[in-house]
């Protein structure tokens, strides 16, 4: 066993220890003090950083605002327990030499005092930290933006022609593709088409999760598929039966309404210009050489006069419609029984026929005659005057008797020099007809010029 030093049988130690550092726990504070060289105290610094204590220990971190310089110690003189003297002092109490049984503190008896090297000397305080100035927060850059990269074309199935040909773009069904989800066993289902009209799920592309997806084309019909989507696309004879006659009715329609235009406004304009010829060709005839007594049928003789209504109209023979009546002219009652008496007869009706609607229409206001209008015939020789006496509104188209000599209902007794007008009602159709009837008050040869009447 080592025996121990002479200093610690004579207490020395326990001296020195304590002397050092003034009591037991200041050796364990200046440890750790040591941990820091910043605030490793000096020689002789040791007392008064005992008195001011340790210096606070910096956390080390994140810190929000500007680093704050750490604080620097004070110079202070070092104590006696580092000074020279205390070395000195110990080494002239202690004893030296051999024969005292403590060995020296060098092999050769010098003592520490006498080392100068032993004599600790202050070092210079430390520089202070620079202060650092925080500078403006820096700007954050933006995050690059994404463009996803275009799907790649998706190649279009190849068909055999027959299928094809089947193919029609109402046939072809377009499933809308349905997301896969579940187990292993869902997704292989899945890729192999999942059964009859779904389809295969597309792979993920580059833009998957991008919200962009690309529909691929419809599955291509098979050809009993193709074959039986043409047999329902088939009409059938009742669906084509009714659209046949509904074309029919709109083409008959359309001739209506055309026959309609045609019979009240292009028939008139075609009477106005017939009549208006004849009546120049009947004016000319009477410049020329005299004519017989009896005309042919359709062939204009005299010319009617209705001063209240305007009406001036040529009088052919016959009610023919295609050659008198459809030209706009008034047709005169000369064949078989319902042959009547001429203006220039001593006795009789003059009865004639004339349209109420349409082909001029000379007519149709009859029915506002009322008894002393005068209906005047111009004819070759002479101007003959009839006072309108009364109206027959209604009677049927077989009652031939309003045109006799004498007519029923007309209110004469006895024969005379009558005239007769006849027309269809109601307008525009010929279900009944209309009678006018007229008693002559004069006559006027033409060299005697024309009655006052047509004169004003």
């Amino acid at each position: 066993m080592t025996a121990l030093r002479p200093e610690h049988d004579a207490g020395y130690g326990a001296s020195y220890e304590q002397g050092g550092y003034g009591d037991s726990g200041a050796f364990e504070a200046a440890v750790d003090g040591l941990a820091d060289p910043l605030n490793d105290p000096l020689p002789g610094q040791q007392g008064q950083g005992q008195e001011q204590g340790p210096p606070p220990v910096r956390k080390q971190g994140r810190h929000r605002g500007p680093r704050q310089p750490e604080p620097v110690p004070e110079a202070t003189a070092p104590g006696p327990e580092w000074s020279g003297d205390y070395y000195r002092q110990y080494a002239a109490e202690a004893p030296r030499g051999p024969e005292s049984g403590t060995p020296s503190y060098y092999a050769d008896g010098t003592t520490p005092a006498a080392d100068p090297a032993l004599i600790p000397v202050p070092e210079p305080d430390p520089a202070p930290a620079p202060v650092r100035v925080p500078g403006p927060a820096p700007v954050p850059e933006p995050a690059p933006v994404h463009v996803p990269a275009p799907a790649p074309p998706v190649p279009e199935p190849r068909l055999d022609d027959q299928t094809v040909g089947l193919r029609t773009a109402d046939t072809r069904r377009a499933v809308e593709a349905e997301p896969v989800t579940g187990g292993r066993a869902e997704r292989r289902r899945a890729a192999k088409g999942g059964g009859r009209g779904r389809r295969r799920a597309e792979p993920a592309g580059a833009d998957a999760g991008h919200g962009s997806e690309e529909q691929a084309p419809a599955r291509p019909l098979s050809r009993v598929e193709a074959r039986r989507a043409a047999r329902a696309r088939k009409e059938s004879p009742a669906v084509i039966a009714s659209r046949a006659v509904g074309e029919l009715f709109i083409t008959f329609g359309v001739l209506m309404l055309l026959f309609v235009t045609y019979q009240l406004w292009w028939t008139n304009i075609r009477a106005g210009q017939f009549t208006g010829n004849e009546a120049n060709k009947i004016q000319d005839s009477w410049t020329k050489e005299r004519q017989p007594g009896a005309f042919e049928p359709g062939q204009g003789f005299a010319i009617m006069h209705i001063p209240k209504l305007d009406v001036v109209v040529p009088i052919a023979e016959g009610i023919s419609k295609p050659k008198v009546l459809d030209h706009g002219m008034v047709g005169h009652y000369a064949e078989g029984r319902l042959k009547t008496a001429m203006p220039a007869d001593k006795q009789g009706n003059f009865a004639v026929a004339g349209h109420r609607n349409t082909h001029g229409e000379p007519f149709r206001y009859i029915n506002q005659l009322k008894p002393g209008d005068e209906i005047i015939v111009e004819t070759r020789d002479a101007y003959y005057t009839y006072d309108m006496t009364r109206l027959l509104p209604q009677t049927s188209p077989s009652n031939v008797s309003v045109i006799g000599p004498v007519p029923p209902g007309s209110g004469f007794t006895e024969p005379g020099r009558y005239i007769t007008l006849t027309t269809c009602t109601p307008e525009f159709t010929s279900t009944y007809r209309m009678i006018v009837w007229g008693k002559m008050v004069d006559e006027r040869p033409r060299s005697k010029g024309k009655p006052d009447a047509l004169v004003g």
